[in-house]
Formats: C-alpha cells, sequence, structure tokens
C-alpha cells in the first residue's frame, strides 16, 4: 500500500507511540498495567486510522475533467469569479475515511499558489470560507481553472506538491490535506459541454469524469 507523501511522519510517530506504550504494558505491574493496555488500545486504533487516512492509491486516470478530490459532491453553482469569469464550481466534501490526495482535473501550468492561514471550522459550513485554504490557478487549453483546497475541524495543514510554473498532467497528484476538508474546483462555463455529476454523487480524484469540455 503506498503512503501519501506528507502523512508518513503521522504514521510512524503513531507506531513508535504504540510501541513504547506496549513495553510498560510489559514492564508494568497491578493496576497500571491496565492503563497502558488501554492506552495501547487507543493508539493501535489510531495507527491503524492513519494508515486509512495516508494511503495513496493508484487511479485508472479518467476522460474529459476528472475530481480533484476523493468525496462527495455537495454543491454544483454557476458564478462570476474573479479569477476565472463566468463559471461553474463544484465542491466536494472529504470525510476520515476518503484518500485525502488530491489531483489535477486536467493538463495545465501553475500559474499561481496562494497560502491563506485561518481558521478550522467545520468544512461543510458557509464559514470555512474563513479556513485555512491554499488557492490554485491553472493555465489550460480550456481557460483558467481555480482549485481551492480547504481545511476543515481535524485538518491542521494542506500540503502542496507542486510549485508555480509546473506543467502538469490530468490526474498528477498536487497535494494532500490531512484528515478530511473541502475542495473547491472552478470550471470556465464557456468551454464546458456538461457537467456530468450531480449533487450528492461520490468521485475518486483523477479517476471519476465531473465535466467534459467543448471540442
Amino acid at each position: 500500500m503506498h503512503i501519501a507523501k506528507g502523512g508518513l511522519s503521522w504514521i510512524a510517530g503513531s507506531f513508535l507511540v504504540t510501541g513504547l506504550f506496549c513495553i510498560f504494558t510489559v514492564v508494568v505491574a497491578g493496576e497500571l498495567r491496565f492503563v497502558f493496555f488501554f492506552l495501547l488500545f487507543v493508539m493501535l486504533l489510531i495507527s491503524c486510522l492513519f494508515l486509512i487516512f495516508f494511503r495513496d492509491p493508484n487511479r485508472i486516470i479518467g476522460d474529459g475533467i476528472v475530481a480533484v478530490a476523493d468525496g462527495i459532491i455537495r454543491e454544483i453553482i454557476t458564478k462570476d469569479d474573479g479569477d476565472v469569469g463566468d463559471c461553474t464550481k463544484i465542491s466536494t466534501f472529504m470525510n476520515l475515511y476518503h484518500v485525502h490526495v488530491n489531483r489535477m482535473p486536467f493538463d495545465g501550468c501553475i500559474t499561481e499558489i496562494i497560502h491563506h492561514p485561518g481558521a478550522h471550522l467545520p468544512a461543510f459550513r458557509k464559514e470555512s470560507e474563513k479556513n485555512e485554504r491554499v488557492i490554485i490557478l491553472l493555465d489550460t487549453m480550456i481557460g483558467t481553472v481555480k482549485i481551492i483546497q480547504i481545511a476543515g475541524t481535524l485538518a491542521r495543514r494542506i500540503v502542496p506538491y507542486i510549485n508555480k510554473g509546473d506543467m502538469l498532467k490530468k490526474g498528477d497528484k498536487i497535494g494532500l490535506i490531512r484528515l478530511g476538508s473541502r475542495v473547491d474546483v472552478y470550471l470556465p462555463t464557456k468551454t464546458l459541454k456538461q457537467v456530468t455529476i450531480t449533487k450528492g454523487a461520490r468521485v475518486k480524484a483523477g479517476e471519476t469524469t465531473i465535466a467534459k469540455f467543448n471540442d
């Protein structure tokens, strides 16, 4: 199983603490042993959860414009954005059990990466616009595309894998959001042929087609 870049230190740290509690459980006696046994159980559970959170499976890249994140589509709206113009915004909410590695929706060049520190409100709330987030602008053959990675309640850091000026292919990994979050993608409406998913749909980053563009 592949582990996401940025997640290995969390997994190693949790298993190290688990190992220490295992040693304490063996060497101590009396009621204290039961305390360390309970802590060992909790840390073992956390370590296994981290393995799930930070897995990074291979993906078969889909057709058209693909999902940036694993998760559930929570919003599809049209709006006028300052960077993209008239666009369709598609929001994906990531639960703790989803893969947390985000991917490119389409071939393009990274023209801007902007990090905004902020709060850690639940990612499904409107107020989450104040959360820590990373804004990525892409220059693509269908126009300017914008991706916003938004940290959630438990997420405390967005880990980018990319740099300004990088030329990337559809499905390439762009970053990791630790422990649940939301990802918005803004697609220029004038070049869209069809949005192929609906609110409530479950999608996989790099694999699920979310829209098709004009030929």
